[in-house]
């Protein structure tokens, strides 16, 4: 089978799992948005997939990110394939806050007040608003970025009063286990997270939960994702080689 082939039927798969995840727990395929997770992937790889259908990229990187960015954007005005919106999935530096800001769409990664504040300062310099999400580290793992969930409505608080950044959403990366089923608790947390905070000032407009990779986005999807975030099941292993800049958080199991 060739690439182009094989690539297709990844997604086409993806697609189906999405789709009977969806309806087993009654919900609509309209309520999933799929986040393709093409850290280390080439942009010929990534482009079978979004030939295909698939509309949001996710990036770890915003060096490799603003690579990919113009490859896939030449790609899709020589093949006439929509261009897709960039995903920020990655732990975000505030020194590459500007270049971010400029490169993606969404920001999924905001976990401390700083980091808020530098995004607006740049997206408001830009002439431009900012949908962030929030992310949480319900795991409460030291190495792993994300705001610890007692701290989460303090910090909503403080992006509600900044005018160039729109707080959309809420994400999580979970402990890994052996079992993906494990997962589903943290999920349900972060769920019950986002209806405890409807009522907070700018918790109507959480729209959206993050959650769920290629071992457990269908736990997650019952669970009520939004958004998930799948690589090597879309696009098949990451290279064994590849530029892996330092200093940003991994997602290994996307």
């Amino acid at each position: 089978m060739s690439n182009q082939n094989q690539g297709e039927s990844r997604f086409e798969s993806v697609r189906k799992r999405i789709r009977a995840a969806l309806l087993r727990v009654g919900r609509d395929e309209s309520e999933l948005t799929l986040i393709g997770a093409s850290k280390l992937q080439s942009p010929e790889t990534v482009a079978v997939a979004l030939r295909a259908g698939l509309g949001c990229l996710g990036e770890n990187y915003v060096q490799e990110a603003g690579q990919k960015h113009a490859a896939i954007r030449a790609l899709a005005r020589s093949e006439g394939f929509a261009i897709p919106r960039w995903h920020m999935i990655g732990a975000l530096q505030r020194n590459k806050t500007k270049r971010a800001v400029s490169l993606f769409d969404v920001i999924q990664t905001v976990d401390r007040s700083t980091l808020a504040r530098e995004i607006d300062k740049c997206a408001a310099a830009q002439g431009k608003t900012v949908d962030v999400y929030l992310q949480v580290n319900l795991s409460r793992e030291s190495q792993k970025a994300g705001v610890d969930e007692d701290q989460l409505p303090a910090l909503l608080e403080y992006c509600v009063g900044l005018s160039a950044l729109r707080v959309a959403g809420l994400m999580t990366i979970p402990a890994p286990v052996a079992d993906p089923e494990e997962n589903r608790l943290t999920f349900a947390r972060l769920r019950d997270w986002r209806e405890r905070l409807h009522t907070a000032p700018g918790g109507q407009d959480l729209r959206d939960l993050s959650m769920g990779m290629s071992r457990d986005f269908e736990i997650a999807i019952e669970e009520g994702a939004t958004v998930v975030r799948i690589g090597s099941e879309l696009f098949g292993p990451r290279p064994a080689k590849g530029p892996t800049p330092t200093g940003n958080q991994k997602e290994d199991a996307a």
